[in-house]
């Protein structure tokens, strides 16, 4: 094993274990750390050089299990053995360790340890891009089978409307043209996500944020205070300025409705925060950077039997809502290749948008 694997040189000695999401290291017989990807050397808050010759399983609470999986792994008694156990990272987080035998000339077994919480993340991120993917199918074919006969209906009502004789009987004619307007304006928001062409340009994320504070500001002018937590040191991207300023009023107008009773008693606060993750893994991809962008209210948050379906079409907690606007806002996000997510109960909820960064 050269200095290569400690960390010490620009190209390691495993390239393909440099881009795994999940912490993943090498280790000899007994356990001793023969090199460690850069995931796992964040997760611990150790350089690869200070983690060299170190035992892994000293950062687990299950030394029993360590020694068995290490065991028998390289007894051949199993090709590869999983356990679940406590692990000391920045702080206590329980995660899956899946130790696997090599075809490394030392013998050196491959560990991989994730965190439960973060294989949950990632199971539920392909969900929902696999439902996004189904629901804008779904939109655009149910626009389309609207628009045609709905402006049929709206020139039959016209028509209908001139040829009447008296104002009272007109009004019925008024009602289905004034309905047809809406459900045309409908389709529209529909189908304007998928019409639109991308126009992509240089993006400063905090401009986004203060153009929509800006507009939230002068609709709830009291009683909402609007809180701005930005790491400046976040470079520009590319994207489309527009599109993500509407995803982001669109989040952050949901939030400031849902806190009407608190902009009644002058406490509601929405939080835009920003802030970089490194190493991590967006839209089923590893990225260096990332742009993470939270927006935070104190409202009642999102009704349990809506948590896991805010982001469907038509769906709304709201009396009134259309159900399209968090549908829009995850369709911007994934034309830029992000994902949002949603951690909410009473009090606090944060929306979670992250944008892979060049």
């Amino acid at each position: 094993m050269n200095e290569g694997a400690a960390g010490s040189q620009s190209t390691p000695d495993y390239p393909g274990l440099e881009w795994l999401a999940s912490m993943a290291a090498l280790v000899d017989e007994g356990g001793l750390i023969q090199y460690a990807n850069p995931a796992l050397e964040n997760g611990l808050g150790v350089s690869r050089r200070m983690l060299q010759a170190q035992n892994l399983g000293h950062w687990l609470d299950c030394a029993d299990l360590w020694q068995e999986a290490l065991l028998q792994v390289r007894g051949n008694v199993f090709s590869s053995k999983r356990f679940d156990c406590m692990m000391r990272l920045r702080d206590a987080v329980q995660v899956q360790v899946i130790v696997t035998r090599t075809d490394h000339p030392e013998g050196l077994l491959l560990v991989e340890v994730v965190e439960i919480s973060q294989q949950s993340r990632l199971e539920r991120e392909e969900q929902w891009h696999n439902q996004a993917q189904a629901n804008k199918e779904l939109i655009r074919n149910l626009a389309h089978e609207i628009k045609n006969p709905l402006g049929g209906i709206r020139g039959a009502a016209q028509l209908l409307h001139a040829e009447l004789p008296s104002a009272e009987l007109q009004e019925y004619t008024q009602v289905i043209i004034a309905e047809a307007d809406r459900l045309q304006t409908l389709v529209d928001r529909l189908l304007a996500p998928h019409r639109k062409p991308h126009v992509v340009g240089d993006v400063n994320i905090h401009e986004v944020c203060e153009h929509v504070r800006t507009l939230l500001q002068a609709e709830f002018p009291q009683g909402l205070t609007i809180e701005q937590d930005y790491d400046a040191s976040l470079p520009e991207f590319r994207g489309d300025k527009e599109q993500l300023i509407q995803a982001v009023l669109n989040i952050a107008h949901n939030a400031a409705q849902a806190l009407q009773g608190r902009i009644a008693t002058g406490d509601a606060r929405i939080v835009f925060r920003t802030r970089v993750a490194r190493q991590t893994t967006v839209a089923r991809q590893r990225y260096k950077l990332a742009l993470v962008l939270h927006i935070v209210d104190n409202g009642p948050g999102v009704p349990a039997e809506l948590k896991d379906r805010i982001f469907f079409p038509l769906i709304s907690g709201r009396e009134g809502g259309s159900g399209l606007g968090l549908t829009l806002a995850q369709t911007f996000v994934q034309q830029h290749q992000g994902t949002i997510e949603c951690d909410s109960q009473p009090g606090h909820t944060d929306f979670r948008i992250t944008l892979p960064l060049p």
